[in-house]
C-alpha cells in the first residue's frame, strides 16, 4: 500500500472547500486513521512476538496495544522494546513506574517524560544516579511548577 495519493484537480478543490469550512482545530478530522479492528489487535499480538526488536518496538509505541500486550512488552529482553513501552502514553501508570525502575538509564529516561508517570516516582527519579535521568526529572519537577 503506497503512501502516495493521487487525486483529480476536483477532489483537490473538494478537500480545500471543505477544509476552509472548518474551523481551524477541526481540520485534523479530514485525515482520520480507520477504526482499530479486532484483525488490527490480532496483527500486534502475533508481530509482539517477532524475533526482531524493530518489530517489537513498533508494537510496543503503537497506542492501540493492549494493556496486557504491553505488560508482557515491558519485560522484554531488548532496552529499546522497553523504552517504548515506557515512552507510550496508552501504557498503564504502574507498568511505567516499574519501567521508571529500569537497569538501562535509556528505559529510565523514556519513563521519566511520560506525563502518566506518577508524581511521587518522578520526585524520586530527580535522584537517580544517572545524570541524565536525574535532569529531566528535574526538567518535568520544574516545567510542572506554575512561573
Amino acid at each position: 500500500m503506497s503512501c502516495i495519493r493521487f487525486n483529480t484537480s476536483a477532489q483537490r478543490e473538494a478537500m480545500r472547500h471543505d477544509a476552509a469550512a472548518l474551523a481551524p482545530g477541526d481540520q485534523a478530522v479530514l485525515h482520520l486513521s480507520p477504526p482499530v479492528t479486532e484483525s488490527k489487535i490480532a496483527r500486534l499480538r502475533l508481530l509482539a512476538g517477532h524475533a526482531r526488536p524493530t518489530i517489537r518496538q513498533s508494537v510496543a509505541s503503537n497506542r492501540h496495544a493492549p494493556q496486557d500486550l504491553l505488560v508482557a512488552l515491558a519485560a522484554d529482553r531488548d532496552p529499546g522494546v522497553r523504552g517504548e513501552v515506557a515512552r507510550n502514553q496508552a501504557t498503564g501508570p504502574a507498568v511505567v513506574a516499574a519501567l521508571s525502575r529500569d537497569e538501562d538509564p535509556r528505559v529510565r529516561c523514556w519513563a521519566v517524560l511520560n506525563p502518566v508517570l506518577p508524581d511521587e516516582r518522578l520526585r524520586e527519579l530527580a535522584a537517580d544516579p544517572d545524570a541524565q535521568v536525574a535532569r529531566l526529572a528535574g526538567w518535568r519537577i520544574g516545567a510542572a511548577q506554575p512561573a
